[in-house]
């Protein structure tokens, strides 16, 4: 496919938000190449890393393997992904330690927006897909419900981490943020990012390539043969999400990290009244904000898409 100069630009400026939304815990880049009409061809250009393109590599060279991978569209959105977590680590990072309840309120927007997306893909509504949508919600609310793992630094764990984020991340709706969290490797991984560790960042890195390239195909395969099960299954999955992103929590128990500090290890989700300085006001208006960024992006992906 043959592009202007400006159109790559575009993707740059896609790859920037995509790499924004893999930032926040809740929020999906694959979400936001969904909506913004890329989805399909970064999926198609990642499933092309195969052994076809290495024998073109080793017959053709460099340069016809570029092509053969879509290398132009996946090198200008890497640009902008890798532009947007780099400046956006040290922000997210200060926000959520300083106003926890404001930055996850924009979140929570986001996630509720993205909920509309993704379920209305689902063309043919049936009792099986209402099945997969109770299935997709219950299993992600038990996963919120679930404590943080301490901190892990061991190589492999991070490996893992990365391989199981990166897959989470392509998925439309869920995020490889909030499975960092999870894990316990979320702000660990924003630390290595805003001081540069090198170590750290190639291990989440090398898990996610591997992730990646084997996930795609499946990813490819279940969309290609069962879409509405599917999307059924991902919006059940933001559903569930929710109580994990909800602003308003009560820390039920702490643990002490190996550096002495204590941090929140089981929380449950409160009613704002229950809050002192519950910033009811801001955090609605943050969360319309948040829930109006994403109907705007949708509004670009369907430009897009009418233009191709």
């Amino acid at each position: 496919m043959k592009r202007t100069l400006k159109e790559y630009f575009v993707i740059s400026l896609k790859g920037l938000a995509m790499g924004a939304a893999d930032v926040v815990p809740g929020v999906s880049g694959g979400t936001i190449a969904f909506i913004s009409g890329i989805y399909n061809e970064l999926i198609d250009s990642i499933n092309a890393f195969n052994l076809k393109t290495l024998r073109i590599l080793r017959k053709k060279g460099f340069k016809a393997a570029f092509q053969e991978v879509n290398g132009k569209f996946l090198l200008s959105l890497l640009l902008g992904i890798g532009i947007s977590v780099l400046s956006l680590a040290r922000l997210f990072k200060w926000l959520i330690e300083t106003h926890p309840i404001l930055i996850w309120s924009f979140f929570f927007g986001l996630v509720l927006a993205s909920i509309y997306f993704v379920g209305k893909q689902i063309k043919k509504w049936d009792f099986l897909t209402f099945i997969y949508l109770l299935t997709g919600s219950g299993f992600a609310y038990y996963i919120s419900i679930l404590p943080a793992m301490e901190n892990h630094n061991q190589d492999w764990f991070l490996m893992l981490a990365g391989a199981l984020a990166i897959c989470a991340m392509m998925l439309p709706g869920i995020s490889g943020a909030f499975i960092l969290l999870l894990l316990g490797v979320y702000k660990p991984a924003l630390e290595a990012i805003h001081n540069f560790d090198i170590k750290k960042i190639a291990l989440l890195g090398f898990g996610a390539v591997i992730g990646l390239l084997s996930f795609a195909r499946i990813l490819k395969w279940l969309f290609k043969h069962y879409k509405d099960r599917t999307l059924a299954v991902l919006t059940g999955f933001i559903i569930g999400s929710l109580n994990k992103i909800w602003p308003w929590k009560e820390t039920l128990s702490y643990y002490t990290n190996s550096k002495g500090i204590q941090l929140p290890l089981t929380q449950k989700s409160v009613s704002p009244f229950q809050v002192e300085n519950n910033q009811l006001l801001f955090a609605v208006l943050l969360a319309i904000l948040g829930f109006s960024l994403i109907l705007f992006l949708e509004k670009i992906g369907q430009k897009s898409s009418e233009k191709v």
